[in-house]
């Protein structure tokens, strides 16, 4: 990832993850989250072609803000981002998850809150996910 051209965070095997903020999100969903990232088995094993976490294939994280995640097209054809939190609250959070998923022994690399980021992936597989904490909350 870079931002003006200056390299800012680079991983391996592991997880792109856009990261959207949403108003009324609270560090409870930030440590849900973190946890459920850590563990999800995605990864093949010899066995499995998806049994794996990123714990267990020692891999990391980048983790990008993304507040137009939450954009909202129901009305119009301009997006509406009232549903994202305000950027104090956001990058708040945004920090506080890349701090919980260290803490569950995930590596994490971070772009810069708010900046305009140039963002490369190799998609090693079929697997893209969006886990959202409303429904996390009600499974």
């Amino acid at each position: 990832m870079r931002v003006d051209g200056e390299s800012v965070g680079r991983i391996g095997r592991g997880f792109l993850i856009l990261l959207g903020v949403a108003e009324g999100d609270t560090e409870q969903e930030a440590l849900q989250l973190s946890r459920k990232i850590a563990r999800l088995r995605l990864f093949p094993s010899e066995a499995k072609p998806i049994d794996r976490s990123l714990l267990d294939v020692d891999g990391a994280a980048l983790v990008v803000s993304q507040f137009t995640l939450h954009g909202d097209v129901r009305k119009g054809n301009r997006p509406s981002f009232v549903a994202a939190a305000e950027p104090t609250l956001a990058e708040g959070l945004y920090a506080r998850f890349c701090e919980l998923l260290r803490a569950e022994g995930v590596p994490v690399e971070t772009g810069r809150f708010g900046a305009m980021m140039d963002v490369e992936l190799v998609n090693d597989g079929p697997v893209t996910l969006i886990l959202d904490t409303d429904t996390l909350r009600r499974s």
